[in-house]
């Protein structure tokens, strides 16, 4: 018997009749034997919907107050799923019952809408896996230490799941989710992009980060951290197949770099349409002018990804950066409120229109010249690249959003994505 930890996504529960599928591949997990901890997110399109209400009473920048209250609300979504789940287990036959974060509790910081966890109490969990029960709770979301109901930000689910499976020694997270694996880029954009049966945890934490929506950043994080064995599975499969053929479907996030992973140079391309580049214009170029700018931003709980500082003259340099576009009006407000005056800046630039596109791969650390083949692609397509930011194992560029696409294709073909041998 094995301890496993299921997370469905919004599509997964988005409907009465999915919801009742989960439950029956659930069930088939827990009648073989499993332990079984579930962690739904909300329904499809729930989150947003409560969001917008929020904002419909509330139009204006949300400060710290109302920060707290849009937790409050937004986390209303998965107390609906696990209690709807349950209900559908129940009516499998089998034991089930339900907690919302803080009742588990899954205590985190205080940083409303984009909260940390910091432990898991899971004695009342496996109070009930003892008692044959199957156990489902809240993804998202939290408690902190003044006993608010704090969120995770979008995609917390993944995080919560992993975050359980690593509290109580799972012996694997499943992530059942809208597609069936992890893509070398988004089929939507490169029909030709191909399923990988497995990818390192270092190549699944860059395309995280840089833009694949398939797993959350932080999800990633706590799965290398803890040694999670974490697999991406489609919840649309048939529920009834054989356990053994699920679990070897879908793509394996392995921690291990094998033969077939060095063979491939480029492993996929990630790419990331929401965010925005700030330009502070003629900024002194003096000591610590860096952190007076970024201190400001990271001081207001905004990610700051893609920096460049410019040569300077006559004492005067130029510092960009991107953030996500959902802080556009918060930095905009931030620098022309505040930094800029402080600092002595000229002005500032504001363009909401990029987009980052990246080529990620473990074979990167060991094959020169991979970053000039993109770069020579790109230019072939005639696409001008504002900003280029590297590591080991990936190298990405600033683009004006309208050529995301076309960068996206050309360079799936150019590092031979597209046939099925690189398929890892």
């Amino acid at each position: 018997m094995a301890l496993i930890v299921h997370k469905y996504g919004g599509t997964s529960m988005g409907s009465p009749e999915r919801i009742r599928n989960v439950a029956r591949r659930v069930a088939k997990w827990a009648r073989a034997g499993h332990q079984l901890v579930v962690v739904p997110s909300a329904m499809s399109g729930e989150t947003n919907r409560l969001l917008g209400l929020a904002r419909e009473v509330n139009p204006g920048t949300p400060d710290a107050a109302a920060m707290r209250e849009l937790d409050m609300i937004a986390a209303t979504g998965e107390q609906v799923s696990v209690g709807l789940l349950a209900l559908a287990l129940q009516a499998e036959g089998m034991a089930a019952i339900s907690y919302t974060g803080w009742q588990v509790p899954v205590k985190t910081d205080s940083s409303y809408t984009k909260a940390r966890i910091e432990s898991i109490d899971d004695a009342r969990v496996r109070a009930d896996l003892a008692a044959g029960r199957v156990v489902v709770i809240t993804g998202f979301q939290g408690i902190d230490e003044t006993g608010s109901i704090t969120t995770l930000g979008r995609g917390g689910s993944d995080t919560s799941a992993v975050a359980v499976a690593a509290a109580m020694g799972a012996a694997e997270c499943l992530i059942y989710t809208d597609v069936d694996g992890v893509y070398t880029t988004d089929p939507r954009v490169v029909p030709e992009a191909r399923r990988m049966n497995t990818i390192s945890f270092e190549e699944m934490l860059e395309m995280a980060s840089l833009g694949s929506k398939v797993l959350q950043i932080r999800s990633v994080e706590f799965a290398g951290k803890y040694r999670v064995p974490l697999r991406v599975l489609s919840s649309f499969t048939p529920w009834d197949i054989n356990i053994d053929e699920e679990a070897r479907s879908g793509t394996l996030i392995t921690f291990e770099e094998d033969e077939k992973m060095e063979q491939a140079v480029v492993s996929g391309i990630a790419f990331n349409r929401d965010e925005a580049k700030f330009t502070v214009v003629g900024v002194p170029d003096t000591p610590g002018i860096a952190y007076k700018i970024l201190g400001a931003v990271a001081d207001a709980n905004i990610d700051v990804d893609v920096i460049v500082q410019n040569v300077s003259h006559d004492g005067r340099t130029d510092f960009s950066f991107t953030v996500p576009s959902g802080d556009f009006q918060r930095v905009s407000d931030l620098l022309k409120d505040t930094v800029v005056p402080k600092i002595g800046a000229l002005q500032f630039t504001a363009d909401p229109r990029i987009c980052k596109v990246s080529i990620v791969g473990i074979g990167m650390k060991s094959h020169a010249g991979v970053a000039s083949t993109m770069f020579r692609t790109l230019a072939e397509e005639g696409i001008n690249i504002q900003m280029i930011t590297t590591s080991e194992i990936k190298t990405s560029v600033v683009l004006d959003e309208k050529y995301m696409e076309l960068a996206v294709r050309a360079l799936h073909r150019a590092f031979g994505l597209d046939a099925p041998a690189n398929l890892v």
